[in-house]
């Protein structure tokens, strides 16, 4: 192994442009792994840098290449809240929404397969109720689950299941916490863990406000019924509610770290019209103990994620916001604890 390719595997070149709020997937093919980034916001952060751009990185190559552009079905391309998942060869692309001139948000209904060597998108069946702000995990090599999430007006309680083998879908067990909007969640084994996120509440004298909501659910699926879940409550690790963290497992365990404690729009400013700080506190939980771990924090703060790649035990985070709300292209690593 060359030296840059060792250091590769534990720093890696930053994003070609600043990027948030992108959905980010790591895909094997050809005996390569590579990291990719799909859609998001650019720097300036106005309704109009929300974009479709694509950036792949073969693990141990010096930089990213621009890849073509994510399709869409409806007039306005560019997405945000998006959702990936790898599965093999291809990444699975989820929903988003699109932001109008008047700043009318539309919740995008497309499901999308990338191929990374070919670099082609097949569209696949739409999703019954399109989400954004969602999350989406991986089963069996062969179900994505797409649980909770914003739908046009607000948040639902569905969890909606794409199997990839038949291209359908199917609904599964109701969500049973509060429905969320940038909510954070893993999969390890058939044990999903979600936490956080936003939710919406009606007020008496005012249009509706959003509000964080330190939640945490572990949902078993029946090894025999994919679409049965028993959902059950968890202790919150910390009892402050965090808005777009980044999640994934790792040794059967999950990680959820990052994100802000203040739920702001898309351009990092709080709904209490404050700039919303980022976050550097990491979370483990150990699925045979059930139980939290609050590990040494990162050294980078950051938010606004769509994701958490992991390769060779180090958790990477793509692009984001740092503390400043400014848009950043750093691709920043965490060594998981022993």
């Amino acid at each position: 192994m060359s030296l840059f390719l060792s250091l590769a595997l534990s720093t890696l070149p930053p994003l070609s442009e600043p990027v948030t709020n992108n959905a980010v997937a790591k895909v094997t093919s050809q005996n390569h792994t590579y990291f990719l980034s799909f859609m998001g916001l650019s720097k300036n952060k106005q309704y109009n840098d929300v974009h479709n751009k694509v950036w792949t990185l073969r693990i141990g190559d010096e930089q990213w290449q621009a890849k073509a552009n994510v399709p869409s079905s409806l007039t306005i391309k560019g997405r945000l809240a998006s959702t990936a998942v790898g599965l093999g060869e291809y990444a699975y692309l989820f929903g988003g929404y699109t932001v109008a001139s008047d700043h009318n948000e539309v919740s995008s209904p497309d499901v999308y397969k990338y191929d990374v060597i070919k670099n082609t998108y097949t569209q696949l069946a739409s999703m019954p109720v399109p989400v954004d702000d969602s999350v989406a995990l991986s089963y069996k090599a062969r179900y994505i689950y797409l649980i909770s999430g914003w739908h046009n007006d607000g948040n639902v309680n569905l969890v909606q299941i794409y199997d990839i083998q038949t291209n359908t879908w199917q609904q599964a067990s109701p969500f049973l916490g509060e429905p969320v909007f940038g909510q954070a969640a893993a999969i390890s084994g058939n044990t999903i863990v979600v936490c956080d996120g936003v939710k919406t509440q009606a007020n008496p004298d005012s249009r509706r406000s959003f509000k964080g909501l330190a939640q945490c659910l572990k949902g078993t699926i029946d090894p025999v019924n994919p679409q049965k879940i028993d959902w059950r409550t968890l202790p919150h690790p910390t009892g402050s509610a965090h808005y777009r963290m980044a999640a994934t497992n790792y040794n059967n365990d999950i990680y959820m770290l990052a994100g802000s404690n203040t739920p702001y729009n898309y351009n990092g400013i709080g709904y209490n019209g404050k700039p919303a700080p980022a976050s550097n506190h990491v979370w483990r939980f150990n699925i045979e103990k059930n139980e939290w771990k609050t590990l040494s924090p990162t050294k980078i703060p950051s938010m606004d994620h769509r994701g958490l790649l992991e390769h060779n035990g180090i958790l990477y985070r793509i692009g984001g916001m740092n503390d400043k709300q400014q848009i950043t292209a750093d691709v920043l690593g965490y060594e998981v604890e022993k």
